[in-house]
Order: C-alpha cells, then sequence, then structure tokens
C-alpha cells in the first residue's frame, strides 16, 4: 500500500486509513467486540492512522477505540481526533470556544487511553462562527501544540470554501492538514480544484467517505442520507450498471478515491474486519479508467452536486 506524508507534519499515512466514527454504531448498530477487532485488523495489516471525534456515537466511538488502544504499543498507530462538536443523550452540541477545546482534548486522551494526540481537528467548522475559529479555537490548539499535548492541528469540514477560509486567515503554519469528506468520490471530485492551492500553503490533505456515505454502495443509501433525490437516483443507476459488469462499485469507488496521490490518505469507516480486508484488497488491484469513465456519465448532471451538513 502506498504511503505518503501528511503536508509538512512528519506523518507518513498510508492510503487507506481508519475511520471510527463506525464504531459509535453512527450509521447502523454495531457488536462491540466486533468493532474492536476491525480496529486491530486495520492496524495488523498496515492501517495504522485512526480517526475518530468525541462527536461519534457521543464519544461512544472514543470509549470503544480506546479499549483496543490501550492494549496496543503507542508506537504502532498514529490518532487522530477531534474538538468543536459533541453530544448528550442523542442531542447534538457544539461548543467551538479555546477552554473547551483544551478540557475536550484532555478528555479524549482519557477515553481513548493515551497521552498524547499525534493530530487534533477543529471538526465540522461550518457549524461555528469562523472567526472564533481562527482567534479562539486554533490558538488554543497551538497552544496545546508547543506543549506537546498534540502533535499537529487541522480542520475538518464538507464545506470546501470554508477550509480555504480559515487557512488564508490564520498565519502560516497554524493549520497543517485539513480534512475534507464527500468531495474526492466517484459523483464529486471537487477536491480536486483546491489541491493546488493546498500544496502551495503547505496543508496535508486527508479524504473521508470514499462510498460518500453509502451512495455508491448496491445497498444504497440510509434513509437519513441527506443527498437530493435527482442524486440518490443517478447513483443507484451507477451502482446497478457496476453490477451487471461484475464489478462492485463500492470496489470502483474505494479505488477512485484512493488514487489522487496529492491526497494524503482516506478515511474508510467498518465495524466489521472482513470489510477492512475486503477494502484493503481493492486498492491493491488496477482501477478500470474505463468504468470510472461510464459512471461519470451515467451520474451525469449529477456529478458535484452536493448537499448541507447535518
Amino acid at each position: 500500500m502506498r504511503h505518503s506524508y501528511l503536508g509538512k507534519t512528519g506523518m507518513k499515512l498510508p492510503a487507506l486509513s481508519f475511520g471510527a466514527s463506525s464504531l459509535g454504531g453512527v450509521f447502523h448498530s454495531i457488536r462491540e467486540a466486533d468493532g474492536m477487532r476491525a480496529v486491530r485488523t486495520a492496524v495488523e495489516n498496515g492501517m495504522n492512522f485512526i480517526d475518530v471525534s468525541p462527536y461519534y456515537g457521543h464519544y461512544k466511538a472514543e470509549t470503544v477505540l480506546g479499549k483496543v488502544l490501550k492494549d496496543l504499543p503507542r508506537d504502532t498507530f498514529l490518532l487522530s481526533t477531534k474538538v468543536g462538536r459533541y453530544g448528550k443523550n442523542g442531542v447534538n452540541t457544539w461548543d467551538y470556544s479555546g477552554q473547551k477545546a483544551r478540557e475536550s482534548v484532555y478528555e479524549s486522551m482519557e477515553r481513548l487511553h493515551v497521552d498524547y494526540i499525534d493530530l487534533i481537528n477543529v471538526h465540522d467548522i461550518e457549524f461555528a462562527d469562523l472567526s472564533q475559529v481562527v482567534n479562539e479555537t486554533l490558538p488554543a490548539l497551538v497552544e496545546l501544540r508547543e506543549e506537546g499535548v498534540v502533535g499537529h492541528v487541522g480542520i475538518t469540514d464538507l464545506q470546501l470554501e470554508n477550509l480555504k477560509w480559515v487557512v488564508d486567515h490564520v498565519p502560516s503554519g497554524t493549520v497543517e492538514s485539513v480534512l475534507s469528506f464527500c468531495h474526492y468520490t466517484l459523483n464529486d471530485d471537487r477536491l480536486a480544484d483546491y489541491l493546488d492551492y493546498f500544496e502551495r500553503n503547505g496543508v496535508g490533505v486527508i479524504n473521508a467517505s470514499p462510498l460518500s456515505m453509502g451512495l455508491l454502495t448496491q445497498r444504497g443509501v440510509p434513509q437519513w442520507h441527506p443527498a437530493p433525490a435527482p442524486l440518490v437516483e443517478a447513483c443507484r443507476k451507477a451502482a446497478d450498471f457496476c453490477q451487471a459488469q461484475g464489478y462492485p462499485i463500492e470496489k470502483l469507488a474505494m479505488q477512485y478515491s484512493t488514487s489522487e496521490p496529492r491526497i494524503c490518505t482516506t478515511l474508510f469507516s467498518s465495524a466489521n474486519p472482513e470489510n477492512v480486508l475486503k477494502n484493503l484488497r481493492y486498492i491493491e488491484e488496477p482501477i478500470d479508467w474505463d468504468l470510472v469513465k461510464k459512471v461519470k456519465e451515467i451520474i451525469g448532471s449529477q456529478l458535484r452536486v452536493s448537499w448541507k451538513n447535518t
């Protein structure tokens, strides 16, 4: 599997990394033991970068992940978590204050059974006042970086414009990486428009959700998916076409999302160890670019159609 450096952080990450949102039962309920085995399977097979958040499952994902990490040597994995987005008793909450950011890092470390976070992110900045992110949240995280509590600082969002705005409004080196989801996929590759900009600014790029939160699956989208109906229908037709060719759209989607060398790593989440191994096999096989072209033709006018974060 290809490995590359995340911007100027010095962190060398695999092309496919483990997203731990599934451990929180974000998309559907899981068996905790299976989720823990999925983490171990990922790390044992080279997916040594793990991304999580206190928001996922409202602290559940970090708690379950911590049960695995406490038994793994600290030098066998790189860990990313987030601040700013939380929840309790099924209710989402947000707090981008500097004080909460500092508190959140220490609370996450306790749940994760670690004494150091390799990468700390401001989560889903579109829900914040971006000026607060620039003037309060990020400075608090930079202080933690200077104190050696965290290694590196990043930001995440669905809206690519917000990521660029923040990078433009902070001192160089403040933001070391960005995490974008659902924007380097078969149906939406808009992240490609920003890669030169991030590279010029020394900012590493993390891609997430190669299956576009279920759009690019034979099973189809969950009921809660925020995508507009025409996009859902276009992706369903593309999935059916791939199935008829004997080439699962999930395979093509994983291969496509990990094909751009300027994207350091792509996060894939599953609480199923077999899915972890299957997707690792997928990305090692050569991609069918002719099929990519046909799929994009089927999606047609719905290419690069996005939706509001929820």
